[in-house]
């Protein structure tokens, strides 16, 4: 056992509280986790708000992290102490149907138990005196040690600054990937939303060359920082009068190529599909929505050859495909520094989260070291 300062989520709309937690040592197949930096996203909110239906309190939230390896249990082979590593809440086994396929970068090897808040032999490692403390997401990087299971781990090059590439865990490569996965050399495209995905969304877009890109946002603050990353257009969603479908047929004669969604917010996702292009238009839904949501849309649409597709971590394959990520960004294709608006301690953290609820930080890092 070793000790860890963590943030504690005791149930929804409670602070984090900070206290010393015990992680047990990684068991077959487990790794423990030094903790450099994280950053905060909002499906962490999403946990502490208690609208995340997998989350099971008292929790350590925490999902885009970078570490270094300390330990390594029995039958861990790929691993190693002191490699480098971002914890992956989407594992990739390798060997079960889903990654046998080759048509989806979701493995559910571990989800049942992921979603309980425990390791996949049915227990958790952490423990606050004597009691329990579940994991979130399969990662807790919100805590200085943490254990992972093999299958969800990404080894990284050493000489990436792991005070920044805690952002591929999440945002940047769900964002950029998302890109990569679905718009061609010349695409029209909308951004719905133009937070930490929508942001590398529209940088992704970029790199994939796009020849239009149109941010919608009901922040116009951020249309500076939008056209940094590559946006052409932007919609003020925030005037009442203002109809995005409309303002994007008009601004692409027809609509776009590709629609991502970035809110999780219903009404927006059915914008994003009346916003694509008839024939070949795809809506891209990245937001997530609230438990027991649905969604309706006109069946016409579908008939006209539009369609709707999902989006998880970008289509990335975490332990394949991160690393090729992370070579763009060493190369200088993917930029971050613009995107992290805050950094702060651990003991900082309720703060973080303060300002992203007030929408005043795009990305904020907790640093460890």
């Amino acid at each position: 056992m070793i000790e860890s300062l963590a943030a504690i989520c005791t149930g929804p709309e409670t602070p984090l509280e900070l206290a010393q937690v015990l992680v047990a040592p990684p068991r077959s197949g487990e790794v423990l986790i030094e903790i450099v930096s994280s950053g905060l996203c909002h499906t962490d909110l999403t946990a502490l708000e208690g609208i995340n239906a997998s989350t099971v309190y008292p929790l350590i939230p925490g999902h885009e992290g970078v570490g270094r390896v300390v330990e390594v249990g029995t039958d861990v082979s790929s691993l190693r102490p002191g490699d480098h590593v971002i914890p992956l809440y989407g594992p990739e086994c390798g060997t079960c149907a889903m990654c046998q396929s080759n048509r989806t970068n979701l493995c559910w090897s571990i989800k049942k138990t992921r979603d309980m808040g425990v390791m996949p032999d049915g227990t958790a490692r952490f423990s606050r005196n004597g009691a329990v403390v579940h994991h979130f997401m399969g990662t807790s990087t919100l805590s200085r040690y943490t254990v992972v299971p093999e299958i969800a781990l990404a080894k990284i090059r050493k000489d990436a600054p792991l005070d920044k590439i805690c952002l591929f865990g999440c945002g940047v490569t769900t964002g950029v990937g998302a890109a990569m996965t679905h718009v061609k050399h010349g695409d029209k495209v909308a951004v719905f939303g133009l937070g930490g995905i929508g942001i590398n969304i529209v940088q992704g877009a970029r790199i994939c060359g796009a020849q239009q890109i149109i941010g919608v946002d009901i922040n116009p603050d951020k249309i500076d920082l939008g056209r940094y990353y590559g946006m052409t257009d932007f919609i003020d969603a925030s005037d009442p009068s203002a109809d995005a479908v409309t303002a994007i047929r008009d601004l692409t004669l027809g609509g776009v190529d590709v629609a991502f969604e970035c809110s999780g917010i219903l009404s927006v996702m059915r914008q994003a599909f009346e916003s694509a292009v008839p024939g070949w238009g795809q809506a891209v839904l990245l937001g997530v929505e609230p438990a027991g949501s649905e969604m309706q849309f006109a069946p016409v649409g579908v008939r006209y050859g539009k369609s709707i597709h999902g989006s998880y971590f970008g289509g990335v394959k975490g332990r394949s495909g991160l690393a090729p990520l992370i070579d763009l960004f060493m190369e200088g294709e993917i930029e971050l520094d613009a995107q992290i608006t805050h950094r702060m301690p651990l003991q900082d953290v309720n703060r973080g989260f303060d300002l992203m609820r007030k929408g005043q930080s795009l990305r904020s890092i907790i640093d460890f070291e």
